[in-house]
């Protein structure tokens, strides 16, 4: 559980920073009103990320995890491990949006300088939390808690400490911004940690459309339909058919159900139009 004897900063120190999402207690989500659009961004921090060492795997853990509680994830960011690269990343990403997540830069190593860029974007000291520092000493012993483990310990002064159930070195919360460890079964762990104290936001709703088509077919049509319904996002995902050959799935995603109806509607309707056109039949 997250330590709730820590508060979590209010200072944004960037002039043009987002405060903070809200986070009502069950008991107020009855009352509140229609959900609104609420966005996050994800900052990957990790030179072995940008060197092809180490393959990323927490990108999609957290985009099904946001968008299963309706937060949109807008961007998602790789920094070399460098205070100034992820202090200026943070900087534009938490001004922009509701939540940001870092993985990632938060073990016990000299290039680990996630805390370090936290604590300096925020403005405030980076203190060795001593809750944090006597749960790795039962955790680990006195012989090897050494100095470079006791890194693990050090917290933005302000922040809540997100609590690790697999190996105790903590996460954090400051502001609007949530830092995660980079491996991907703590991360996950951490995540599961503060999931339920996110604002959620209005669900999108998505329907999918087999083509049978080239994805080349349908481009200028699902353009125009597009067009004619911009509250609707329209992709198209061409994949391999082993038995037809090459195929596209159309997706479509919106909040409105309305919205979304008609325009898969339409979808169908082109796709049909579009197969009749192709092979010279007659689409009635």
């Amino acid at each position: 559980m997250i330590d709730e004897s820590r508060n979590p900063s209010e200072r944004q120190p960037a002039a043009a920073a987002r405060a903070p999402a809200e986070m009502p207690s069950p008991a107020a989500a009855h009352d509140a009103p229609e959900p609104a659009i609420v966005t996050a961004g994800l900052l990957v921090i990790g030179d072995e990320i940008l060197s092809g060492r180490t393959k990323d795997q927490n990108i999609e853990h957290i985009a099904r995890a946001m968008t299963a509680i309706g937060i949109d994830l807008k961007e998602v960011r790789v920094v070399e491990d460098a205070v100034a690269a992820i202090v200026a990343a943070l900087d534009e990403l938490r001004a922009r949006h509701d939540y940001v997540f870092t993985t990632g830069g938060i073990g016990p190593t000299h290039d680990d300088v996630t805390a370090d860029s936290v604590a300096q974007a925020f403005g405030v000291p980076l203190d060795h939390d001593p809750h944090v520092a006597a749960a790795l000493k039962e955790r680990l012993g006195v012989a090897e808690l050494n100095p470079a483990r006791l890194r693990m310990a050090r917290i933005p002064r302000g922040a809540e400490v997100i609590a690790n159930r697999i190996s105790v070195a903590p996460g954090f919360w400051i502001g609007n911004v949530i830092v995660l460890a980079g491996v991907p079964a703590i991360m996950q762990a951490m995540l599961d940690e503060v999931t339920p104290r996110l604002r959620a936001g209005a669900r999108l709703m998505a329907e999918t459309i087999r083509a049978d088509l080239r994805e080349g077919d349908i481009g200028s049509e699902l353009g125009v339909i597009a067009k004619a319904f911009p509250e609707v996002m329209i992709g198209s995902y061409p994949f391999m058919d082993e038995e037809r050959g090459p195929n596209t799935n159309v997706v479509l995603r919106a909040r409105d159900p309305e919205q979304l109806a008609a325009a898969t509607r339409e979808v169908e309707r082109m796709l049909v139009a579009v197969r009749a056109a192709l092979t010279g039949s007659d689409p009635a």
